[in-house]
């Protein structure tokens, strides 16, 4: 069976695709197909605390979040640097993630047979 990586580049309020990722995601996870889901540029504002989506008209995507692990998507990744850029600290974030520095963004890219850009 391929793996897959999803990355999520899109703020939750900025359209459809980090819904569409999320929901990539969750719909693999549930076929037990190998998957991770790393957060770059402003995906990494999905996993910031204390969002206030309806004041946007949006939907808020913190219990898909939260979902993902009961899913069995596990492999949760963050860029150090997207972070550090968009002034989030990766111990405030609202899912257990692993934080990776640029040098391991190349290595984790190549351990998967697909990559989806959303």
């Amino acid at each position: 069976m391929k793996s897959m990586l999803i990355i999520s580049r899109q703020a939750p309020w900025s359209g459809p695709g980090a819904r569409e990722a999320l929901d990539i995601a969750l719909a693999g996870g549930a076929f037990d197909l190998p998957l991770g889901l790393l957060f770059l540029d402003d995906g990494v504002f999905q996993l910031a605390v204390n969002q206030q989506p309806k004041a946007l008209q949006q939907k808020d995507l913190t219990a898909n979040l939260q979902a993902l692990p009961l899913f069995g998507v596990e492999s949760l990744y963050v860029s150090a640097r997207s972070l550090q850029e968009r002034g989030l600290d990766a111990s405030t974030l609202n899912l257990a993630v692993e934080v990776l520095e640029d040098s391991a963004l190349t290595a984790l890219i190549d351990r998967y047979d697909q990559v989806l850009t959303l």
